[in-house]
């Protein structure tokens, strides 16, 4: 015995229920596309973490930046606002194509007339909609590439008053990044009213067939009741909301795909520095030995033609000469951040190839005369987050003559803003020596560290030097010999 109230409790529970699983569905699939993300935006770090330096320069901060972030992000909205619905349309497509198939195959027939209609709008647009949505990527890694640069070289921009050439340059840069999103705009907003369009099309036909299936024109054909034709109307139309709706993220979709394709090409760059790849891990002595090494950074373009010396452990060596002469280019090749044509580079008689990079660079400090920090505390940047104790610390600052004004900063937990730039030149290099000395290397590379400090505190480092360098091999790099 059927009753009005049963019925409508029954009609309410049936909607409570959904509403739940509906529910439960957008949050396992919600935590499902963010454990994803989460996951890609780690494997991007550490990919990048892991490039050579070679590739990190091939690259370019910009574009390695866009897919950190900006590919990422539409990866997200992705996940966060498509895929949520995709399962719910395609599960409705299926389910509506069954039914219709099971009440009339004939009007079903006519219905999936406009699948391959839609299928070729689909395809036409699909290939130019990937060359924009490419483009316009791309652009967008050159413009954080621009803001970065400019953002970083702010003071020299606004020294030499080139503040209206740059916004020049930002807007050629902003003008075709506009022309890409208005393409995409114009395909975007071509595609619902085809699809609907379409909808109406088929809709026409299906009430053309089932009118003369119902008054017996076509003879070869069962007489069609009314109420099917009726029913099909409506299921046609069901049938196109998840295809209209399709076609609205259609562009999402087209961008997400992009960025997963730029990401995953990004991932799938070989020739990963591996920490641990190599046979042989021993603490460094100090012993440094070229042997006929040949190394261009472009093709033949040779920096070093046949260069060939041995130091000792223990022993200092400076390297002096012009700009372009390769005495940087020695250092990166000594921390095997660059691999050279020609040659063999030996550490303790042990070719490079066969130190792991982790044994190999611990033992290995340099001193560049272009420092960088990081934002943080001091200690922070003396540590790099490594082991060091707070006595390790404060003895490197004590050595490097930094403790001074350290103290005058806050101490170990003095503020560093972003590149150190509440700091003076001067101090930022003192810095950058008491973090080089603190690890205790066997091998401490100076790449004219002393060129932005004055004369006296030279001189003080001049004594610091002497003491830390005693039984630890010390490479030189500068432009004098008073140096």
């Amino acid at each position: 015995i059927y009753s009005i109230t049963g019925l409508g409790i029954s009609y309410f529970l049936v909607v409570l229920i959904s509403a739940g699983f509906t529910t439960a569905q957008r949050r396992t699939l919600a935590r499902f596309g963010q454990a994803i993300l989460h996951k890609l935006r780690a494997d991007v770090m550490d990919h990048i973490l892991h490039m050579p330096i070679k590739t990190l320069d091939r690259y370019g901060s910009g574009r390695l930046i866009t897919r950190a972030t900006n590919d990422v992000e539409t990866l997200n909205e992705f996940y966060s606002d498509i895929l949520v619905t995709l399962f719910q349309d395609i599960l409705l497509l299926i389910s509506l194509v069954f039914m219709m198939i099971q009440m009339d195959w004939q009007l079903a027939l006519v219905a999936f007339i406009g699948i391959p209609i839609i299928a070729l709008i689909t395809i036409s647009i699909r290939k130019v909609l990937k060359r924009n949505f490419e483009l316009m990527k791309a652009i967008i890694g050159r413009i954080n590439g621009f803001f970065a640069e400019n953002i970083a070289g702010m003071r020299i921009v606004q020294a030499f008053n080139r503040q209206k050439n740059k916004l020049q340059e930002f807007q050629e840069l902003n003008e075709s990044y506009l022309t890409t999103t208005m393409i995409q705009l114009k395909l975007h907003s071509m595609l619902r009213p085809a699809m609907e369009v379409v909808n109406s099309m088929i809709i026409a036909l299906l009430i053309w067939f089932g009118y003369n299936r119902i008054v017996g024109n076509f003879g070869g054909s069962a007489v069609l009741a009314l109420g099917v034709l009726y029913a099909f109307t409506d299921y046609v139309k069901q049938f196109f909301e998840p295809i209209n709706e399709l076609a609205e993220t259609y562009t999402t979709i087209q961008s997400a795909l992009v960025s997963a394709d730029r990401i995953f090409s990004l991932l799938d760059e070989e020739n990963q520095e591996d920490p641990f790849e190599g046979d042989w891990n021993q603490p460094i002595t100090g012993k440094v030995e070229f042997r006929d090494v040949w190394f261009a950074y472009d093709e033949e373009n040779w920096v070093l033609k046949g260069v060939s010396f041995t130091v000792e452990p223990g022993e200092k060596v400076a390297f002096v000469g012009s700009t372009g002469a390769g005495k940087t280019t020695i250092i990166n090749l000594i921390g095997r951040y660059y691999i050279p044509q020609k040659g063999t580079i030996l550490i303790d008689d042990v070719p490079l190839e066969r130190w792991q990079l982790k044994a190999l660079r611990s033992g290995i400090s340099v001193v560049l005369q272009d420092v960088f920090l990081f934002v943080g505390s001091i200690a922070d940047n003396i540590s790099i987050h490594s082991e060091l104790n707070e006595e390790q610390i404060r003895q490197a600052l004590e050595v490097s003559c930094a403790s001074e004004f350290v103290e005058e900063c806050g101490g170990l937990k003095g503020e560093v803003t972003e590149a150190g730039m509440n700091f003076s030149t001067g101090q930022r290099q003192l810095l950058s020596f008491a973090r080089a000395i603190a690890r205790d290397p066997a091998i401490l590379v100076l790449d004219e560290a002393t060129a932005h400090i004055d004369t006296d505190t030279e001189q003080i480092i001049q004594d610091s030097i002497a003491k830390i360098s005693k039984d630890r091999t010390s490479i030189f790099i500068a432009h004098r010999l008073s140096t």
